[in-house]
């Protein structure tokens, strides 16, 4: 039967011939046949199915196998040995390679036939150990996919015992070294399966021996953990589909073991996280986001923030790409959303976002599908909480938020919900200005400070001084600093500032010098009353170093401070008793002026005085917002008292109608809460409040006066005047008061507008108009008391936020330029700085500095409801004619020195250090990112993000998101 089987197979007899044919052979197989015969037809059959050059051969081969197999047991046993399929396994069958499917195929049906037979105990003993060696050579997906096929059909193939663990951790390291090697998505789709149907064969194992299971992930945690080699530039996300079989009971006990483990170093857990974190892009897995988000939470658990701080400004734009793809959306935006809502100690990884997002709101919103509106509503959603979670950056904030502004806003409840989620913090506050991202520095050349934890209040300082020219320059050229302990460090970190090339330096000596004791750490602060602080310190320590060079007290060892010449102003306040119209007056020291907001029953028309007539020297100022003439009406009055009678002009003053950027209704932005602020109708300009200030005020009821002369309590009429003009004047608006219905401190959300050039009124010694310099105005009558003094302004401190004790804080600052200390400028027009050269303006918010402009400056609260003008910086402008006090201040420059030679050094060595720490932190991204080398060739780019791309300078494998 078998000489004729195979004749007729090897014939040209037509189909139907051979048909009739095998039918008859295979209705033979009842027939008794002896041993010879059996092995003989056993053997024609396995050629037939092995090495048949048709597929109806190769079937002729396998249908005649079975029907004999099946009535000659015993036989095929004997035929199907040990050696036999060993012989297989090794060797293969003449021209059919070892690893053919064919032999697996073939192999599978054998089993099958005889796997009820004694011999099969020593049969499969002897197919596990052969399957495990088979996986211990790396075979390729193709013959993982048969073995995958075999262990399915027969459990009893797969290792059992012993041979079940190191079964497991091999075929891990198989599986991490499959490589799709097609291109087109037939051969794509084909490795994704034969990859889950491996990965399937764990699961085989696991669920008759759990114990396995443990060892297994430990093989597969030192896998990902290990860093590449160097010239290993091929990797893979294939062992993402062993992640569907892992039980989850078995995640908090496996996180637990993984995070307090002493053997794993903080890199080795920084690199598997972030391979984790490639895995996203494979499709056919479930359970991955659950995992990495259950990690990353058992890291912060043991404290080690560090390691979240590395992923996740490694990892969040990669992740965040995922989202352009369905496939992988709904993992990728549940690992984003954690990214995002943990990281709250900084916004820089919200703002490294902030590119991609309007592209991805785009193709979101083209989309018609449910996953799309979805991501796009929880997308909407983390904005608007991280916007308000980290608030002051208009300038970067706008473009997103203008693009989302037709989408629902959240309530305020729900983003104090959302924004509860999952935050963890650093252990200590100056160990995340440890972790920041090495980015290059700001295109403006300008240098960043670290926040150190709710410490914006005084980086904002900080900056504002810096950019504050005469006093910088000051500061720099001090000698002999060892007995100025914070002046000396602040002459380090203005050395810093000025030098340095890193984009953004840790203040954590200045802060820890310069702190008043009941400051809490970690807690937002009154950067106005930090300022206070500093500069009373400064001053106190500058006159104990003078006591202690001259050896003894001086009663006037404060009048030459450094802090006394530039920011030191004289005011005094005058009252009469308005019954025996006695006049008593007092004078002051003061270092800022804070200017209240007039009470909601006050007009502007009702105090703002006539403004000054235009004279010979001065730019006239330009249309008046709101200066009409006007009796003063209520407790405030003006020209009882011989005080008061110039007002505070304004020039430069960019307001709505003037400017086409400022909308006559701004916006109320999501972050407003009414229970926290309070808006008027009434908006107001600095000199505005700065003529309320100087205004005379009626004394009586419970405020009355006690009067020396007539012994007793009397209505009275108190006013102030400046006597004397810092060269800095600082105005701090007093934004937050207590509203005793709700016993809380409530935010005054009023704009105000600042003017670039402020005039401001100062009491004149001499009555003589030729005393009055050429940079200053006077009444046009010779006899009038009172002068006006140009400033121009420096830097405004921003306040972003509702509440004195939460919020944040940044700065706008101006660059000035190289005129001479004495020079007069020219009349100019307003646009410019009004002192003949083109000014620049920045924005220095923490780490961030960026170009910006008046213009900003002006408008911010407009686009951004809470983010208010709250100190300001002026800068006197010099005169023709030297006033005594114009005089100490150049002193105190004259001696404009180069930096001394310590912090030369400090600096340099700092700079080669950053040098070094730039390359180690390019050599540690691209192990964090092991995967870079190779794009996932199942995610393709869209259109939307090459438009989204097209203005911004292209990323290495920006094309889509790494395997």
């Amino acid at each position: 039967m078998d000489k004729i089987l195979e004749t007729v197979m090897m014939s040209p007899h037509s189909r139907l011939v051979k048909q009739g044919i095998l039918r008859r052979v295979v209705e033979s197989a009842s027939q008794p046949l002896d041993s010879s015969q059996c092995m003989a037809i056993f053997q024609v059959s396995t050629k037939l199915f092995l090495t048949g050059n048709s597929q109806f051969k190769r079937d002729a081969g396998l249908e005649v196998l079975e029907a004999y197999a099946q009535h000659h047991k015993l036989e095929f046993e004997e035929f199907f040995n040990v050696r036999f399929v060993l012989n297989l396994l090794r060797e293969g069958y003449g021209p059919v390679g070892r690893q053919s499917p064919l032999i697996f195929h073939y192999l599978q049906v054998g089993l099958l036939l005889v796997a009820n037979t004694p011999s099969t105990l020593n049969l499969f003993h002897m197919v596990q150990i052969e399957i495990l060696r088979i996986v211990c050579e790396r075979p390729g997906p193709e013959v993982c996919e048969q073995l995958a096929r075999l262990l399915n059909t027969c459990p009893q193939c797969a290792p059992s015992g012993n041979l079940q663990t190191v079964f497991c951790q091999q075929l891990m390291q198989t599986i991490h070294h499959f490589q799709c090697q097609s291109q087109n998505d037939d051969g794509i789709v084909t490795f994704l399966e034969r990859v889950t149907k491996t990965s399937s064969m764990l699961q085989i194992v696991w669920r008759t021996n759990m114990a396995t299971i443990l060892p297994s992930l430990k093989e597969l945690f030192i896998i990902i953990s290990t860093p590449r080699e160097e010239e290993d530039t091929v990797t893979s996300n294939t062992l993402a589909s062993v992640v569907q079989y892992i039980p989850l009971e078995l995640m908090e006990g496996t996180v637990r073991n993984l995070t307090n483990d002493k053997n794993i170093s903080d890199a080795q857990m920084m690199t598997a996280i972030c391979r984790m974190m490639d895995w996203l892009s494979w499709p056919f897995s479930r359970n991955i986001d659950k995992w990495v988000i259950a990690l990353m939470k058992g890291v912060a658990s043991v404290k080690k923030c560090v390691i979240l701080v590395e992923v996740t400004l490694a990892k969040i734009e990669e992740v965040f790409q995922k989202l352009f793809y369905p496939i992988v959306r709904e993992a990728a935006l549940s690992v984003l959303s954690y990214l995002l809502l943990s990281f709250q100690h900084s916004p820089e990884a919200f703002h490294l976002l902030l590119p991609e997002i309007p592209p991805l709101i785009g193709r979101l919103a083209a989309e018609e599908s449910a996953s799309a509106q979805l991501c796009l509503q929880q997308l909407v959603e983390l904005v608007h909480c991280l916007v308000i979670r980290f608030t002051g950056f208009p300038d970067i904030y706008q473009p997103v938020l203008e693009i989302i502004k037709d989408i629902a806003v959240p309530s305020e409840d729900r983003i104090k919900q959302i924004l509860k989620q999952g935050a963890w913090t650093p252990q200590k506050p100056n160990q995340v200005a440890l972790c920041h991202r090495l980015t290059p520095k700001s295109e403006t050349g300008k240098t960043g400070l670290i926040n150190l934890g709710n410490t914006c209040y005084m980086s904002s300082v900080i900056q504002a001084l810096f950019m504050s020219p005469d006093f910088r320059h000051a500061v720099m050229a001090l000698k002999n600093c060892d007995l100025l302990p914070v002046m000396g460090e602040l002459q380090r970190l203005f050395a810093f500032l000025q030098h340095s090339q890193r984009p953004a330096i840790s203040p954590d000596k200045f802060l820890y010098v310069s702190t008043p004791a009941w400051f809490t750490p970690g807690s937002q602060q009154d950067c106005s009353e930090y300022l206070k602080y500093l500069l009373d310190r400064l001053h106190e320590e500058e006159n104990k170093s003078a006591q202690i060079v001259r050896g003894r007290p001086s009663e006037t060892s404060g009048s030459g401070s450094l802090i006394k010449k530039l920011f030191g102003g004289k005011l005094v306040t005058h009252i009469r008793c308005l019954r025996c119209q006695n006049v008593s007056q007092r004078e002051e020291d003061f270092s800022d002026l804070s200017l209240a907001f007039p009470p909601p029953s006050y007009h502007v028309e009702a105090f703002t005085i006539s403004p000054f007539p235009v004279v010979e020297g001065a730019e006239p100022p330009l249309q008046s917002q709101r200066r009409v003439p006007s009796s003063p009406k209520g407790d405030r009055r003006a020209g009882m008292l011989d005080v008061g009678g110039v007002p505070v002009e304004t020039i430069g003053c960019v307001n709505n109608a003037e400017s086409p950027h400022l909308s006559e209704e701004p916006e109320c932005s999501s972050a407003a809460s009414e229970d926290d602020c309070m808006h008027s109708d009434t908006s107001f300009s600095v000199p505005d409040l700065i003529n309320f200030f100087l205004m005379s005020e009626i004394m009586a009821g419970e405020n009355q006066y006690h009067c020396q002369i007539c012994d007793s309590l009397q209505n009275a009429e108190k006013a102030v005047e400046l006597t004397r003009v810092p060269h800095y004047l600082i105005l701090t608006l007093l934004r937050f008061s207590f509203d005793s219905a709700t016993k809380k401190r409530k935010k005054i959300l009023d704009n105000v507008f600042i003017p670039i050039v402020l005039k401001m009124p100062v009491r004149n010694p001499s009555r003589q108009v030729e005393s009055i310099g050429a940079g200053q105005v006077a009444d046009t009558t010779e006899d009038s008391l009172y002068t006006s003094v140009h400033f121009d302004l420096v830097s405004v401190v921003v306040h972003s936020g509702s509440s004195s004790d939460s919020g944040h804080y940044y700065c706008y600052a101006r660059e000035w330029s190289s005129r001479g200390a004495g020079e007069v400028s020219p009349k100019q027009d307003a646009s410019a700085d009004d002192s003949g050269v083109e000014d620049h303006w920045f924005l220095f918010n923490d780490t961030r500095v960026s170009y910006s402009s008046f213009g900003s400056v002006s408008n911010v609260t407009t686009h951004f409801p809470k983010d208010t003008a709250y100190m300001m910086l002026y800068q006197k402008r010099a005169t023709r004619r030297r006033e005594p006090e114009d005089q100490n201040v150049s002193a105190a420059l004259k001696e404009g020195e180069p930096l001394v030679k310590d912090l030369i050094e400090a600096v340099r060595k700092d700079n080669k250090l950053y040098t070094q720490e730039q390359e180690r932190g390019v050599k540690h991204r691209a192990a964090l990112s092991p995967s870079a080398a190779q794009p996932v060739v199942w995610l393709r780019k869209t259109p939307t993000q090459d438009h989204g791309r097209s203005a911004r300078k292209q990323k290495p494998n920006d094309d889509v998101p790494s395997i």
